[in-house]
């Protein structure tokens, strides 16, 4: 016996195979995905993007074979055109979502494959940043291109968007600058993931703040301050505004450290113990800067500066903070006159003679090459 003979009514037919078309892409859907995830196990790339795609394809299966239904039903039947523009949207809205989350899994992926967790991360980081900024440009495009699509199924509104498009007036001009922003910081997302003057964590130094580029975005940028705080900053101050970059080419940076002291403090040695200080801590210093220099003097003291390097800033501040106290400590203790003071000359009568002979010739040290 044929099921027809027993369902007489076509909205109820149609009905029925939409409901059995539905469920049998359902677990068809299921089954498919499963596969895919099996099959992308062992490579990197393809579990990523099955992954991401496991919840969109479950949706979109369904939804094809409930359209195929409501194409091939009469047009004259109640709710049929209804609901074959419904299901029109949420395709369109589905495939989206696809292309959304397949993008997504790309970007996990390179992700995984280049991570920064590492000594030199600076190969990472810049295809990470390259990637971020280039695929999250193109999730926006993607969007504007379904939200166009969604449109443009309604008659009303493409007679509208050519309206629009035909207009050149007043209207056309306030939309062009109100996008601007939004256009600019497009583009700015453009320069700096092709230049790349910032990538993910490199250490900056923006609006007089001391951070790390923690995120970036389709227009905006996220850094994080040393005391936990984020600040967001537009796109286009990186592309517009000069910034300082401290991990450009690579971290290691050098660091000083100032000192007012007494005319009669010995340097030799300080330089000592400047480099036993150091030698003690090899995790904070690289080995190779270590200068100390008269670099100010005044009527009642001179300046002393300490030239250190270090792998990154993070110990670099560590190692200066170590021999600041340090130094200090040593001058407390083994010339503890030697720290700054004030002088009165209070003799009465003749001075003593000045000894006028020529000193040795003492070769003052250098700073490194700028």
């Amino acid at each position: 016996m044929q099921w027809e003979n027993y369902i007489t009514q076509p909205a109820l037919r149609v009905l029925v195979a939409a409901t059995v078309v539905v469920l049998l892409l359902s677990v068809f859907s299921r089954v498919l995905t499963a596969i895919m995830m099996r099959l992308g196990r062992g490579f990197l790339f393809t579990k990523a993007v099955s992954e991401q795609l496991e919840k969109p394809v479950r949706v979109l299966l369904p939804l094809l074979g409930l359209q195929a239904v409501l194409t091939a039903a009469s047009g004259d039947l109640a709710l049929v055109p209804l609901a074959r523009r419904l299901t029109l949207l949420l395709i369109i809205g589905c495939f989206t979502w696809l292309a959304m989350r397949l993008l997504r899994g790309v970007e996990q992926a390179i992700r995984l494959k280049n991570p920064v967790d590492v000594t030199d991360n600076l190969r990472a980081r810049q295809i990470q940043t390259q990637s971020r900024v280039l695929l999250r440009t193109l999730s926006f495009f993607i969007l504007l291109i379904g939200a166009a699509g969604m449109l443009m199924t309604f008659p009303g509104a493409r007679q509208f968007g050519a309206s629009l498009l035909a207009s050149a007036g007043l209207a056309g001009l306030a939309v062009g600058f109100a996008a601007r922003p939004v256009l600019g910081n497009l583009i700015a997302g453009m320069q700096i993931a092709i230049t790349q003057p910032i990538r993910l964590d490199d250490v900056v130094i923006v609006e007089n703040e001391w951070g790390r580029i923690e995120e970036i975005t389709g227009t905006y940028v996220i850094v994080r301050i040393w005391d936990d705080r984020r600040l967001v900053v537009p796109l286009q101050y990186f592309i517009e505004k000069p910034f300082q970059n401290w991990t450009r080419r690579n971290s290691s940076i050098i660091g000083s450290v100032f000192f007012w002291v007494d005319y009669s403090l010995p340097l030799e040695p300080l330089r000592e113990e400047l480099r036993r200080l150091c030698q003690e801590v090899p995790e904070l210093w690289d080995g190779r800067v270590i200068v100390l220099q008269v670099t100010d003097t005044s009527e009642k003291s001179i300046q002393l500066r300490v030239l250190v390097s270090s792998p990154d800033s993070s110990r670099n501040w560590d190692l200066r903070c170590h021999l600041r106290e340090n130094l200090i400590g040593f001058i407390q203790r083994q010339y503890p006159q030697c720290l700054p003071q004030l002088r009165a000359d209070l003799s009465v009568g003749q001075k003593q003679a000045v000894d006028r002979s020529t000193p040795d010739h003492v070769e003052p040290e250098r700073q490194p090459p700028v």
